[in-house]
């Protein structure tokens, strides 16, 4: 076990934290593509009635509850020490992965057994994501923090994207592997952790906040799964956003978001101090995060979308192959990310964070911007290109926006700060479901039932049963194409298709004709998704830019001198601290440690 003040501690964390940022969002992704699999594997049709509920629990569940639990999660860092914090969330993390492979049921059952042990795998994932960035903040110097937060935050980045290519390959195994594959890795992240990482940050003694916490996660919850529903159909409309329960809980959730703001205000010890954006640096960084969160998240799924349901099959893949290809043709994204991030951060070191976050995100924005016109059935040269710009983009983009963030806090805030950080990015992708999805189904419902008759009716469907199928809601054709699955012999029945001549038939179920018939309705949709990422990255860049007002400059300037650092972390300790005392630091690392 190497001291803290040993040259080689701060690379032991930065390695470590990585490997548990990767596992964390790994794990997403790793579902996400791997779904078609794990739905067949415990029975279920994604078609029938209720179903869909499933689906977007087994997305989502993980998503939303580190986006409730991450801050708190933080805050409890800096209260009771980051590592042990840290170190749970892997403990946490591996023995779920085990309880996940076993799944003994099959059907409703299965999945809600997935759904409710991926929810307890999200509390260790929150664990590790919410203090990882704390660790390497505390074991690093400011001239090099922003090159080690690159490390780190961009292997969570392209940790999303590597497990889509894993999934993919795993899923063709066996979809038990997809959890297998975490187990190992925990083991040896857990025992390393253990072993290898020291609480050298300030630690505060604190009360919990317990009614911060309840407001923060009542809230956030509601207005999460109000959204989650409001993308489903209800009562002969496309979308839910008139149901009852959906108006409530988007209402009730943000009446109740704003209680907790109150309250942040009034106690002694709070969650989420919201002193900190008093600082307008942090207040435009977290701003940025969120923006970047929500054009980035919703470009994976359309992506996916794009290549499972559409552009694959149209192209010879087989239905059942498509997540494995999906996964393969989507590595320049990945390939962007990896390459501009850890760059990105070490520039940024010398030549400030600014430049690089904004420029990052208008980058993202051009690539968007590309993508408006390249056609359903694209060249995939083409595709590639601009996939990977997108990729160096948010590479640019991810390292300079936490190393400002970062570095705007003292060092008692830290947990805290990487909390709230973690939280904007997991709501904005949860927000991006709801947001990308429903602009999707409403430029679906304005051509997708005209394309769908009209494409049965010339294979020789009767006009009544192919107006009938052509009422499905368009997010059942959103996530049949999302999970490779063709639904024309479940719309149509084996009567009809019997009754058809055989060509029409094979044709009918055949791997082209579906794609081919939402091809031009899903483009409709895209163009619509593509302008509303465009915007949030153009705003995103703007808020990157803001700075704060307090004198000295902030600590990520690259003429930032010692002294100034240390005052500035003086003044911001002074105004966010309360009476009580600080319990002794092991450790404070010195500015100019290399």
């Amino acid at each position: 076990m190497l001291p803290v003040d040993h040259p080689r501690y701060k690379w032991v964390a930065l390695t470590n934290t990585t490997l548990g940022n990767l596992l964390a969002t790994i794990n997403s992704s790793i579902v996400l593509i791997s779904l078609p699999a794990i739905f067949k594997g415990i029975e279920i049709n994604p078609l029938a009635a209720g179903n869909v509920s499933y689906l977007l629990w087994m997305l989502m569940g993980y998503m939303l509850v580190t986006a409730v639990l991450v801050v708190t999660l933080g805050r409890l860092g800096d209260m009771y020490g980051r590592v042990k914090i840290y170190n749970a969330g892997f403990a946490i993390f591996t023995l779920v992965s085990i309880v996940l492979s076993v799944d003994p049921f099959t059907g409703g059952a299965g999945a809600i057994w997935l759904i409710g042990w991926r929810v307890v795998q999200a509390i260790g994932g929150a664990m590790l994501m919410a203090n990882s960035a704390a660790i390497i903040t505390d074991a690093f110097p400011p001239k090099q923090r922003g090159m080690a937060l690159g490390v780190n935050i961009v292997s969570a980045l392209a940790g999303s994207f590597i497990g889509l290519v894993a999934g993919g390959v795993l899923a063709e195994w066996d979809w038990r592997s997809v959890f297998w594959v975490n187990i190992p890795l925990g083991v040896v992240g857990a025992v390393w952790a253990y072993r290898s990482l020291h609480d050298t940050g300030v630690r505060r003694q604190a009360k919990i906040d317990w009614w911060g916490n309840a407001t923060f996660a009542i809230g956030l919850t509601a207005l999460l799964v109000g959204i989650t529903y409001g993308i489903q159909p209800y009562g002969g409309h496309t979308q839910g956003w008139t149901n009852p329960w959906v108006l409530t809980g988007l209402i009730g959730g943000a009446i109740v978001l704003v209680i907790f703001g109150i309250i942040e205000t009034k106690v002694a010890e709070p969650m989420f101090p919201l002193k900190l954006f008093r600082d307008p640096a942090f207040t435009g960084g977290n701003l940025a995060n969120l923006l970047s969160s929500v054009a980035r998240g919703g470009l994976q799924f359309m992506l996916i979308i794009w290549l499972q349901g559409i552009w694959l099959p149209l192209h010879g893949y087989s239905y059942e192959s498509t997540p494995l290809w999906a996964g393969i043709y989507l590595v320049p994204l990945t390939i962007g990310f990896l390459v501009a991030g850890p760059v990105s951060g070490f520039l940024s070191d010398r030549f400030g964070p600014r430049p690089f976050a904004a420029g990052g995100l208008l980058v993202m924005a051009a690539s968007f911007a590309g993508l408006l016109f390249v056609p359903g059935d694209f060249s995939y040269p083409v595709f590639a290109i601009l996939i990977f710009i997108n990729g160096l983009g948010g590479g640019l983009f991810s390292a300079p926006n936490t190393s400002l963030l970062m570095s705007t806090v003292p060092a008692n805030m830290r947990g805290a700060a990487s909390g709230m950080r973690a939280t904007f990015m997991n709501a904005g992708q949860v927000l991006s479901i709801g947001v990308f999805f429903s602009l999707m189904v409403a430029g679906l419902s304005d051509s997708l039932p005209a394309s769908l008759n009209a494409g049965l009716t010339a294979q020789g469907v009767p006009a009544d049963v192919a107006a009938q199928a052509a009422q499905i809601p368009p997010v059942g054709t959103l996530f049949a194409a999302f999970l490779g699955y063709n639904p024309i012999a479940e719309l149509l029945g084996s009567t009809v298709l019997g009754a058809l001549p055989a060509d029409n038939a094979a044709t009918l179920t055949g791997l082209e004709f579906f794609p081919k018939l939402i091809a031009d309705p899903f483009h409709d949709g895209l163009v619509v998704v593509f302008w509303m990422a465009i915007g949030m990255a153009v705003l995103g860049a703007l808020a990157s830019l803001i700075r704060t007002r307090k004198k000295p400059e902030a600590p990520d300037a690259p003429d930032q001198t010692a002294a100034a650092f240390i005052a500035h972390e003086a003044e911001l300790s002074a105004e966010l601290a309360d009476a009580q005392p600080l319990a002794p630091a092991t450790r404070i690392p010195e500015p100019l440690e290399d």
